[in-house]
């Protein structure tokens, strides 16, 4: 018997992201300062055989993205991965995969890559990646990105878009033109690694790859989302592993071993071989774009985990509110902006990811046990067509939790104590929502 979702209770928002939008955010969301920085911290650990990590993460996203798919497809509510969770596991579970998801994929992730942004202006502009002139431009990206998606879901959805198609250009630029000057001698595997050190290494990478969580959020602004979603996340998992292996194969062809030697910048050092010093400045200014652009995308999605929160009476009920003219949740806006201008001030790239990776991977086992219980309810969007149903059952949730579990047994100490600290913050503040007065919640 088929089983409907609650009510969206999105009152106030409007359905006007297509597949070709939503498709945009993911890839750009996915492709953001990872895939521009990695590539040399991949080839410290593995040397010639860093391809192996790209592999590994490619087939544990692409099993976690099926799985987002389906229950993508059964629950249209705006939160994304937090909603699917609430709806299958209850309240509780989902308000804590949704504020590991909203801090660890949302802020932390957003905090690094603006860590990027700025690192990577510096290589042009030195004065910007220190002190005064570093806080005020973080504050300007940060303000002038709250400002924009505030004037509307389309203004914000048509930035990312626009930013996909830039950051692209300079990608497929060192692609086409390192495709010359690969030397066959440095693709060469050599010694294979140790199933250890690959997966030491996917754990670093693993966040080049992560982003679509966080572009699925604004769910209750998907037009048609039994079809939309599946078919979004399927056109994006597709453009990015091609692009990602490309990419990685024509720098490590282009550099050999010296690609590890450039930890700040390997692919416009790979694209300075290729092209000179015309290519290194495209890349850089790709790179740019790039992590601008995955801000632009986070700024869209991530606020509207808040908003669901207020919603549902999480958090207090202006979280929720949607301002009348521009459709907007304003003020979910204006405090993810805050809190990520501040983790970012504060932080490291290098740190941010870290702490990041776990969180999301985390949220990813929720959101996997979440499938297959919407699976077998058979949980159906209102009003919507026929679901997106996982081929073999439980085979991809089973295969999607045992490799998860793998990267996270790679994990430290220290990066699931900064976990376990998050989600205790969030239990405390669960537990106070129950006890909140009725003003508390927008929907009481």
């Amino acid at each position: 018997m088929t089983a409907a979702t609650p009510s969206t209770r999105d009152e106030g928002l409007v359905r006007a992201i297509g597949t070709r939008a939503l498709a945009a955010g993911i890839f750009n969301l996915i492709v953001g300062a990872g895939i521009f920085v990695l590539p040399a911290v991949v080839a410290t650990q593995l040397g010639s055989a860093a391809i192996l990590a790209y592999l590994v993460c490619g087939v544990v996203i692409g099993l976690v993205m099926l799985c987002f798919a389906a229950s993508g497809s059964r629950v249209s509510r705006t939160g994304g991965l937090y909603a699917y969770v609430a709806t299958a596991l209850g309240p509780f579970v989902g308000f804590l995969t949704g504020i590991l998801l909203w801090f660890a994929a949302g802020a932390l992730a957003s905090a690094a890559v603006a860590n990027a942004f700025v690192g990577t202006l510096a290589e042009l502009v030195p004065v910007l990646g220190r002190g005064a002139p570093r806080i005020a431009l973080l504050l300007l990206v940060y303000g002038g990105l709250a400002a924009g998606n505030i004037r509307g879901v389309r203004v914000g959805s048509r930035l990312v878009e626009g930013m996909t198609v830039a950051k692209l250009a300079p990608l497929l630029l060192l692609v086409v033109a390192g495709v010359f000057v690969v030397q066959p001698s440095n693709l060469h595997l050599g010694a294979l690694p140790t199933l250890s050190q690959i997966g030491n290494a996917a754990l670093v990478l693993f966040f080049a790859y992560a982003g679509s969580e966080v572009a699925l959020t604004p769910s209750g602004e998907v037009t048609e989302p039994t079809r939309t979603v599946p078919r979004a996340l399927v056109i994006a998992l597709l453009a990015v592993t091609a692009l990602y292996v490309s990419v990685h194969l024509v720098a490590q062809g282009v550099l050999g071993s010296a690609l590890s030697e450039n930890q700040q910048a390997p692919l416009a050092a790979a694209a300075g071989k290729a092209l000179g010093q015309t290519g290194r400045l495209i890349v850089l200014a790709g790179a740019a774009i790039s992590t601008f652009g995955y801000l632009s995308g986070d700024m869209l999605a991530s606020p509207r985990m808040l908003f669901a929160f207020g919603r549902d009476g999480r958090l207090p009920a202006w979280f929720a509110w949607v301002h009348p003219r521009f459709r907007t949740p304003v003020l979910a806006i204006v405090m993810h902006g805050g809190v990520t201008y501040a983790l970012a001030v504060s932080g490291t790239f290098t740190k941010l990811v870290i702490l990041a990776n776990v969180g999301m991977l985390a949220a990813y086992l929720a959101c996997i046990a979440a499938t297959i219980v919407l699976q077998y309810r058979d949980v159906r969007a209102e009003g919507g067509g026929p679901p997106f149903r996982l081929p073999g059952g439980p085979l991809v949730p089973g295969c999607a939790t045992l490799i998860v579990l793998w990267l996270l047994s790679h994990a430290t100490s220290a990066e699931y104590r900064a976990t376990g600290v998050t989600l205790l913050v969030a239990a405390a503040v669960y537990g106070a929502s129950l006890w909140m007065p009725r003003g508390w919640r927008v929907n009481a």
